[in-house]
């Protein structure tokens, strides 16, 4: 573990909790806890590695919180995480080969896009709609797919995921966030196991940012679950467009090199 200063401990902590809060209703805890670790003087293939330690805490911890109330079967989707856990290893092996400037690129572009989508789609609300897809087929094709993004890339996964659950599953807002972190669960672990297997993970960092993003999450489900649509909605569009702005704020971005901004 990096000589890191009692402040910056502090910093990750406060991090991990806001992390687990905003993860645990819209997704995009990634964007508050890798700027964090970056900062505390974490280097980069460490930072992710050690984001997907902390990041399992607060997926299983809101996964059990809405479990308890009867949001998600754990057992019926069993199958459907494994699938995650599959793609997130294999993204997370392949990461070296797979062309990341193009998903740097078109990564805004998709989040604008999802922000867009639930801000002015009408009648998007708890109530389950009518599906477009067999869960079987949603789970064999979408589920490994988007756990192979999370591997190669991550921000984002999890409003990939909620859009997945309620244009093509036919899930209410609610219901659609309670499995979503299910399979943020399968996809953050996959991808764990390879980051391990590479030394890529500062273990007592992780645990420790991943006790407060515990907490944070079992804060923000119990919220969601009792606002619903209402809060997650405004804040899933918050997050993916504060995502898409950040990604574009580098000035690296493929994206922004190709227009020459």
């Amino acid at each position: 573990m990096p000589d890191i200063a009692l402040h910056l401990l502090l910093l990750l902590c406060a991090a991990a909790f806001f992390a687990g809060f905003v993860d645990a209703i819209a997704g995009g805890g990634g964007l508050i806890t890798v700027p964090a670790m970056l900062i505390a003087g974490i280097p980069p293939l460490q930072t992710l590695g050690t984001n997907k330690v902390q990041s399992i805490f607060g997926a299983a911890s809101a996964t059990l919180a809405y479990a308890r109330k009867g949001h998600v079967e754990l057992s019926e989707q069993l199958p459907m995480a494994l699938m995650a856990l599959m793609g997130g290893a294999l993204g997370a092996a392949l990461a070296t080969i797979v062309p990341g400037q193009v998903l740097q690129a078109i990564m805004p572009v998709l989040l604008l896009a999802i922000a867009i989508f639930f801000a002015v789609k009408p009648n998007l609300n708890d109530l389950d709609r009518h599906r477009l897809i067999t869960p079987f087929a949603f789970g064999l094709t979408l589920v490994p797919a988007i756990g192979f993004y999370d591997g190669v890339f991550g921000p984002g996964t999890g409003s990939f995921f909620m859009l997945a659950f309620v244009t093509l599953a036919g899930f209410g807002v609610l219901k659609a966030t309670a499995h979503t972190k299910l399979l943020n669960f399968g996809s953050n672990f996959g991808a764990l196991i390879v980051f391990a297997s590479f030394g890529a993970i500062l273990w007592k960092i992780g645990l420790l940012m991943g006790v407060c993003q515990f907490l944070g999450a079992q804060v923000g489900s119990r919220l969601a679950m009792r606002i619903g649509a209402k809060l997650i909605k405004p804040l899933l569009v918050i997050v993916c467009v504060a995502l898409a702005v950040k990604l574009l704020a580098d000035p690296a971005n493929p994206l922004r090199l190709w227009l020459g901004v």
